[in-house]
Protein backbone atom coordinates (compact mmCIF):
# COMPACT_ATOMS: atom_id res chain seq x y z
CA UNK A 1 0.00 0.00 0.00
CA UNK A 2 2.70 2.46 0.95
CA UNK A 3 4.52 1.85 -2.35
CA UNK A 4 1.39 2.66 -4.30
CA UNK A 5 0.85 5.88 -2.38
CA UNK A 6 4.44 6.98 -2.95
CA UNK A 7 3.94 6.53 -6.67
CA UNK A 8 0.62 8.34 -6.53
CA UNK A 9 2.01 11.36 -4.76
CA UNK A 10 5.07 12.31 -6.79
CA UNK A 11 6.15 15.44 -4.95
CA UNK A 12 6.69 18.80 -6.52
CA UNK A 13 9.86 19.67 -4.62
CA UNK A 14 9.31 23.41 -4.88
CA UNK A 15 5.92 23.23 -3.16
CA UNK A 16 5.76 22.68 0.61
CA UNK A 17 4.99 19.19 1.90
CA UNK A 18 1.94 20.63 3.64
CA UNK A 19 0.24 20.87 0.24
CA UNK A 20 0.63 17.12 -0.23
CA UNK A 21 -0.72 16.51 3.26
CA UNK A 22 -3.74 18.73 2.54
CA UNK A 23 -4.46 16.83 -0.71
CA UNK A 24 -4.38 13.51 1.15
CA UNK A 25 -6.71 14.79 3.85
CA UNK A 26 -9.19 16.03 1.23
CA UNK A 27 -9.04 12.73 -0.64
CA UNK A 28 -9.80 10.83 2.58
CA UNK A 29 -12.34 13.38 3.81
CA UNK A 30 -10.36 13.82 6.99
CA UNK A 31 -10.29 17.17 8.74
CA UNK A 32 -7.24 18.80 10.26
CA UNK A 33 -8.89 18.40 13.65
CA UNK A 34 -9.29 14.63 13.20
CA UNK A 35 -5.68 14.29 12.04
CA UNK A 36 -4.54 16.24 15.08
CA UNK A 37 -6.52 13.95 17.38
CA UNK A 38 -5.23 10.77 15.71
CA UNK A 39 -1.57 11.88 15.71
CA UNK A 40 -1.61 13.53 19.10
CA UNK A 41 -0.27 16.75 17.60
CA UNK A 42 -1.86 20.13 18.40
CA UNK A 43 -4.31 21.29 15.76
CA UNK A 44 -2.25 24.49 15.47
CA UNK A 45 0.81 22.43 14.50
CA UNK A 46 -1.10 20.53 11.81
CA UNK A 47 -2.44 23.81 10.43
CA UNK A 48 1.05 25.39 10.38
CA UNK A 49 2.45 22.37 8.52
CA UNK A 50 -0.27 22.60 5.90
CA UNK A 51 0.33 26.36 5.50
CA UNK A 52 4.14 25.94 5.29
CA UNK A 53 4.70 27.73 8.58
CA UNK A 54 6.14 24.70 10.35
CA UNK A 55 8.31 21.80 9.23
CA UNK A 56 7.48 18.11 9.43
CA UNK A 57 9.78 16.76 12.12
CA UNK A 58 10.95 13.12 12.17
CA UNK A 59 8.61 12.55 15.12
CA UNK A 60 5.62 13.96 13.20
CA UNK A 61 6.60 11.89 10.15
CA UNK A 62 6.36 8.71 12.24
CA UNK A 63 2.93 9.77 13.53
CA UNK A 64 1.72 10.48 9.98
CA UNK A 65 2.98 7.02 8.98
CA UNK A 66 0.82 5.40 11.68
CA UNK A 67 -2.31 7.42 10.84
CA UNK A 68 -2.13 7.70 7.05
CA UNK A 69 -0.14 4.56 6.18
CA UNK A 70 2.42 6.58 4.23
CA UNK A 71 6.04 5.81 5.26
CA UNK A 72 7.85 8.29 7.46
CA UNK A 73 10.67 8.26 4.91
CA UNK A 74 8.28 9.82 2.38
CA UNK A 75 7.49 12.73 4.70
CA UNK A 76 11.10 13.15 5.81
CA UNK A 77 12.31 13.19 2.20
CA UNK A 78 9.52 15.54 1.20
CA UNK A 79 10.49 17.99 3.93
CA UNK A 80 14.21 17.69 3.19
CA UNK A 81 13.70 18.27 -0.52
CA UNK A 82 11.46 21.25 0.15
CA UNK A 83 13.95 22.84 2.53
CA UNK A 84 16.73 22.23 -0.01
CA UNK A 85 14.62 23.87 -2.71
CA UNK A 86 14.09 26.89 -0.48
CA UNK A 87 17.82 27.09 0.19
CA UNK A 88 18.60 26.86 -3.52
CA UNK A 89 16.11 29.62 -4.27
CA UNK A 90 17.69 31.85 -1.63
CA UNK A 91 21.13 31.02 -2.99
CA UNK A 92 19.98 31.85 -6.52
CA UNK A 93 18.86 35.30 -5.39
CA UNK A 94 22.13 35.88 -3.54
CA UNK A 95 24.33 34.66 -6.38
CA UNK A 96 22.47 36.78 -8.90
CA UNK A 97 23.82 39.80 -7.04
CA UNK A 98 27.37 38.45 -7.24
CA UNK A 99 27.72 37.52 -10.93
CA UNK A 100 29.91 40.56 -11.59
CA UNK A 101 32.67 38.69 -9.74
CA UNK A 102 33.03 36.58 -12.88
CA UNK A 103 34.59 39.62 -14.58
CA UNK A 104 37.69 39.02 -12.44
CA UNK A 105 37.98 35.36 -13.46
CA UNK A 106 39.27 34.13 -16.88
CA UNK A 107 36.05 32.23 -17.57
CA UNK A 108 36.41 32.09 -21.38
CA UNK A 109 39.91 30.63 -21.21
CA UNK A 110 38.87 28.12 -18.55
CA UNK A 111 36.02 26.98 -20.79
CA UNK A 112 38.37 26.77 -23.78
CA UNK A 113 40.76 24.53 -21.86
CA UNK A 114 37.90 22.33 -20.67
CA UNK A 115 38.37 23.19 -17.01
CA UNK A 116 34.74 24.24 -16.63
CA UNK A 117 31.53 23.98 -18.66
CA UNK A 118 29.87 26.89 -20.40
CA UNK A 119 26.46 28.08 -19.17
CA UNK A 120 24.45 30.79 -20.82
CA UNK A 121 22.79 31.61 -17.51
CA UNK A 122 25.14 33.79 -15.46
CA UNK A 123 24.13 32.29 -12.12
CA UNK A 124 24.78 28.77 -13.38
CA UNK A 125 28.14 29.92 -14.72
CA UNK A 126 28.94 31.41 -11.34
CA UNK A 127 28.06 28.12 -9.65
CA UNK A 128 30.34 26.28 -12.06
CA UNK A 129 33.28 28.56 -11.26
CA UNK A 130 32.66 28.28 -7.53
CA UNK A 131 32.61 24.50 -7.87
CA UNK A 132 35.96 24.71 -9.67
CA UNK A 133 37.48 26.62 -6.76
CA UNK A 134 35.60 24.46 -4.22
CA UNK A 135 34.15 27.47 -2.40
CA UNK A 136 30.57 28.42 -1.58
CA UNK A 137 30.68 32.05 -2.66
CA UNK A 138 32.95 34.84 -3.95
CA UNK A 139 33.31 35.97 -0.35
CA UNK A 140 34.86 32.63 0.64
CA UNK A 141 37.07 32.76 -2.46
CA UNK A 142 38.39 36.16 -1.41
CA UNK A 143 38.98 34.90 2.10
CA UNK A 144 41.04 31.94 0.90
CA UNK A 145 43.02 33.53 -1.91
CA UNK A 146 43.43 37.09 -0.62
CA UNK A 147 43.72 36.46 3.09
CA UNK A 148 44.75 32.88 3.71
CA UNK A 149 46.76 31.78 0.72
CA UNK A 150 50.41 31.67 1.70
CA UNK A 151 51.81 33.18 -1.48
CA UNK A 152 49.48 36.16 -1.60
CA UNK A 153 50.26 37.00 1.99
CA UNK A 154 53.84 37.51 0.84
CA UNK A 155 53.32 39.67 -2.22
CA UNK A 156 50.64 41.53 -4.12
CA UNK A 157 52.71 41.88 -7.29
CA UNK A 158 50.21 39.69 -9.16
CA UNK A 159 47.25 41.73 -7.92
CA UNK A 160 46.14 42.92 -11.38
CA UNK A 161 46.23 39.30 -12.64
CA UNK A 162 44.82 37.82 -9.47
CA UNK A 163 41.96 35.81 -10.96
CA UNK A 164 44.11 34.27 -13.69
CA UNK A 165 46.87 33.26 -11.29
CA UNK A 166 44.43 31.82 -8.77
CA UNK A 167 42.64 29.80 -11.48
CA UNK A 168 45.93 28.48 -12.82
CA UNK A 169 47.12 27.45 -9.36
CA UNK A 170 43.77 25.87 -8.54
CA UNK A 171 43.90 23.81 -11.73
CA UNK A 172 47.30 22.55 -10.63
CA UNK A 173 45.86 21.47 -7.28
CA UNK A 174 43.01 19.65 -9.03
CA UNK A 175 45.38 17.81 -11.36
CA UNK A 176 47.78 16.98 -8.52
CA UNK A 177 44.94 15.46 -6.49
CA UNK A 178 44.52 12.85 -9.24
CA UNK A 179 48.15 11.71 -8.92
CA UNK A 180 48.68 9.10 -6.19
CA UNK A 181 52.08 9.75 -4.65
CA UNK A 182 54.35 7.86 -2.31
CA UNK A 183 55.58 9.60 0.83
CA UNK A 184 58.14 12.24 -0.07
CA UNK A 185 61.74 11.02 0.04
CA UNK A 186 64.39 13.68 -0.60
CA UNK A 187 67.23 11.24 -1.30
CA UNK A 188 65.20 9.27 -3.81
CA UNK A 189 64.01 12.52 -5.41
CA UNK A 190 67.63 13.54 -6.00
CA UNK A 191 68.31 10.18 -7.64
CA UNK A 192 65.22 10.44 -9.82
CA UNK A 193 66.23 13.90 -11.03
CA UNK A 194 69.48 12.52 -12.42
CA UNK A 195 67.49 10.11 -14.57
CA UNK A 196 64.90 12.72 -15.54
CA UNK A 197 67.53 15.05 -17.02
CA UNK A 198 68.29 12.39 -19.65
CA UNK A 199 64.63 12.44 -20.71
CA UNK A 200 65.18 15.91 -22.20
CA UNK A 201 66.22 14.24 -25.47
CA UNK A 202 62.79 12.57 -25.76
CA UNK A 203 59.56 13.85 -27.29
CA UNK A 204 56.87 15.25 -24.95
CA UNK A 205 54.61 12.22 -25.37
CA UNK A 206 57.43 10.15 -23.89
CA UNK A 207 59.00 12.41 -21.27
CA UNK A 208 55.84 13.99 -19.86
CA UNK A 209 54.16 10.83 -18.47
CA UNK A 210 57.54 9.44 -17.42
CA UNK A 211 58.39 12.57 -15.41
CA UNK A 212 54.99 12.41 -13.72
CA UNK A 213 55.41 8.71 -12.89
CA UNK A 214 58.96 8.94 -11.58
CA UNK A 215 58.28 11.96 -9.39
CA UNK A 216 55.08 10.46 -7.99
CA UNK A 217 57.10 7.47 -6.79
CA UNK A 218 59.14 9.78 -4.54
CA UNK A 219 56.34 12.02 -3.28
CA UNK A 220 56.25 14.85 -5.84
CA UNK A 221 53.20 15.52 -8.04
CA UNK A 222 54.18 17.12 -11.35
CA UNK A 223 51.47 18.79 -13.42
CA UNK A 224 51.70 20.57 -16.75
CA UNK A 225 49.05 23.31 -16.88
CA UNK A 226 48.78 25.82 -19.76
CA UNK A 227 49.05 29.41 -18.65
CA UNK A 228 45.99 31.63 -18.74
CA UNK A 229 46.02 34.98 -20.61
CA UNK A 230 47.35 37.02 -17.69
CA UNK A 231 49.18 34.37 -15.69
CA UNK A 232 52.65 35.11 -17.04
CA UNK A 233 54.30 32.52 -14.83
CA UNK A 234 56.45 29.62 -15.95
CA UNK A 235 56.15 27.51 -12.82
CA UNK A 236 55.11 27.16 -9.21
CA UNK A 237 56.08 25.02 -6.25
CA UNK A 238 54.39 24.39 -2.95
CA UNK A 239 53.55 21.58 -0.55
CA UNK A 240 50.07 20.07 -0.63
CA UNK A 241 50.76 18.36 2.68
CA UNK A 242 53.93 17.41 4.61
CA UNK A 243 54.38 14.27 2.48
CA UNK A 244 53.44 15.54 -0.98
CA UNK A 245 54.99 18.39 -2.95
CA UNK A 246 53.67 19.96 -6.15
CA UNK A 247 55.62 21.15 -9.19
CA UNK A 248 53.46 23.05 -11.69
CA UNK A 249 54.80 23.96 -15.14
CA UNK A 250 53.07 26.28 -17.65
CA UNK A 251 55.24 26.00 -20.79
CA UNK A 252 55.21 29.79 -20.93
CA UNK A 253 58.19 30.16 -23.26
CA UNK A 254 57.44 27.08 -25.39
CA UNK A 255 61.03 25.91 -25.90
CA UNK A 256 62.67 22.91 -24.30
CA UNK A 257 65.48 24.86 -22.65
CA UNK A 258 62.98 26.98 -20.72
CA UNK A 259 60.74 24.03 -19.86
CA UNK A 260 63.53 21.92 -18.42
CA UNK A 261 65.14 24.81 -16.60
CA UNK A 262 61.75 25.65 -15.03
CA UNK A 263 61.24 22.06 -13.93
CA UNK A 264 64.66 21.72 -12.29
CA UNK A 265 64.38 25.20 -10.79
CA UNK A 266 61.17 24.13 -9.02
CA UNK A 267 62.77 20.84 -8.03
CA UNK A 268 65.56 22.87 -6.45
CA UNK A 269 63.05 24.73 -4.31
CA UNK A 270 61.65 21.43 -3.05
CA UNK A 271 65.04 20.03 -2.13
CA UNK A 272 66.65 23.19 -0.77
CA UNK A 273 63.86 25.15 0.90
CA UNK A 274 61.18 24.80 3.55
CA UNK A 275 57.83 23.10 3.28
CA UNK A 276 56.07 26.33 4.22
CA UNK A 277 57.53 28.20 1.24
CA UNK A 278 55.49 28.95 -1.86
CA UNK A 279 57.23 29.89 -5.09
CA UNK A 280 55.50 31.40 -8.11
CA UNK A 281 57.88 32.24 -10.92
CA UNK A 282 57.47 34.81 -13.68
CA UNK A 283 57.80 38.24 -12.07
CA UNK A 284 60.41 39.80 -9.86
CA UNK A 285 58.21 39.33 -6.84
CA UNK A 286 60.66 37.92 -4.34
CA UNK A 287 61.38 39.86 -1.20
CA UNK A 288 65.00 40.50 -0.27
CA UNK A 289 65.05 37.44 1.97
CA UNK A 290 63.67 35.26 -0.85
CA UNK A 291 66.03 36.37 -3.59
CA UNK A 292 68.76 34.12 -2.25
CA UNK A 293 66.37 31.18 -2.54
CA UNK A 294 65.66 32.03 -6.17
CA UNK A 295 69.38 32.21 -6.91
CA UNK A 296 69.93 28.90 -5.15
CA UNK A 297 67.18 27.27 -7.24
CA UNK A 298 68.72 28.76 -10.40
CA UNK A 299 72.14 27.39 -9.52
CA UNK A 300 70.66 23.99 -8.75
CA UNK A 301 68.95 23.85 -12.16
CA UNK A 302 72.05 25.05 -14.01
CA UNK A 303 74.35 22.53 -12.36
CA UNK A 304 72.12 19.50 -12.71
CA UNK A 305 71.39 20.20 -16.37
CA UNK A 306 74.96 21.13 -17.34
CA UNK A 307 77.45 19.88 -14.73
CA UNK A 308 79.96 22.68 -13.96
CA UNK A 309 83.13 20.67 -14.56
CA UNK A 310 81.97 19.42 -17.97
CA UNK A 311 80.76 22.87 -18.93
CA UNK A 312 84.12 24.41 -18.02
CA UNK A 313 85.94 21.89 -20.21
CA UNK A 314 83.50 22.51 -23.04
CA UNK A 315 84.12 26.25 -22.94
CA UNK A 316 87.87 25.66 -22.89
CA UNK A 317 87.58 23.46 -25.99
CA UNK A 318 86.52 26.39 -28.16
CA UNK A 319 83.65 24.37 -29.67
CA UNK A 320 80.86 26.27 -27.97
CA UNK A 321 80.11 28.53 -30.92
CA UNK A 322 79.55 25.80 -33.53
CA UNK A 323 76.44 23.70 -33.92
CA UNK A 324 78.56 20.59 -34.35
CA UNK A 325 80.39 21.32 -31.11
CA UNK A 326 77.12 21.93 -29.23
CA UNK A 327 75.60 18.70 -30.56
CA UNK A 328 78.71 16.73 -29.58
CA UNK A 329 78.78 18.17 -26.05
CA UNK A 330 75.03 17.63 -25.54
CA UNK A 331 75.43 13.98 -26.52
CA UNK A 332 78.35 13.58 -24.12
CA UNK A 333 76.37 14.81 -21.12
CA UNK A 334 73.09 13.17 -22.26
CA UNK A 335 70.84 16.21 -22.58
CA UNK A 336 69.02 17.94 -25.42
CA UNK A 337 71.23 20.34 -27.41
CA UNK A 338 68.63 23.09 -27.03
CA UNK A 339 69.36 23.16 -23.30
CA UNK A 340 73.05 23.77 -24.03
CA UNK A 341 72.09 26.56 -26.43
CA UNK A 342 69.91 28.16 -23.78
CA UNK A 343 72.72 28.02 -21.23
CA UNK A 344 75.23 29.53 -23.66
CA UNK A 345 72.80 32.32 -24.56
CA UNK A 346 72.06 33.01 -20.91
CA UNK A 347 75.77 33.28 -20.10
CA UNK A 348 76.41 35.57 -23.06
CA UNK A 349 78.57 33.07 -24.91
CA UNK A 350 76.06 32.93 -27.78
CA UNK A 351 73.85 35.72 -29.05
CA UNK A 352 70.13 35.21 -28.44
CA UNK A 353 69.59 34.78 -32.18
CA UNK A 354 72.19 32.03 -32.67
CA UNK A 355 71.55 28.27 -32.87
CA UNK A 356 67.87 28.51 -31.95
CA UNK A 357 67.10 25.82 -34.51
CA UNK A 358 68.66 23.36 -32.07
CA UNK A 359 65.88 24.09 -29.59
CA UNK A 360 62.62 22.14 -29.62
CA UNK A 361 59.39 24.11 -29.63
CA UNK A 362 56.37 22.76 -27.82
CA UNK A 363 52.67 23.55 -28.20
CA UNK A 364 49.77 22.50 -26.05
CA UNK A 365 47.49 19.89 -27.59
CA UNK A 366 43.83 20.29 -26.64
CA UNK A 367 40.99 17.88 -27.24
CA UNK A 368 38.44 19.12 -29.73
Amino acid sequence: MSHEIQNQYTPDYVSPPGETLQEILEEREMSQTELAERTGRPKKTINEIINAKAAITPETALQLERVLGIPATFWNNRERQYQEALARKEEEERLRLEVTWLDDIPVKAMIKYGWIQYYQDKVEQLREVLNFFAVASPEQWNGIWHSSHVYFRKSQAFESDFGDVAAWLRRGEIEAAKIPCATYDANKFREVLQHIRTLSVELPEIFQPEVVRLCAEVGVAVVFVPQLPKTRTCGATHWLNPDKALIQISLRYKTNDHLWFAFFHEAGHILLHGKRDFFLEGKDVASVEDRDKEQEANKFAEDILVPPAEFKRFLASGKQRSKAGILEFAAQISIAPGIVVGRLQHDGVLQKSHCNDLKQRFEWAFDE
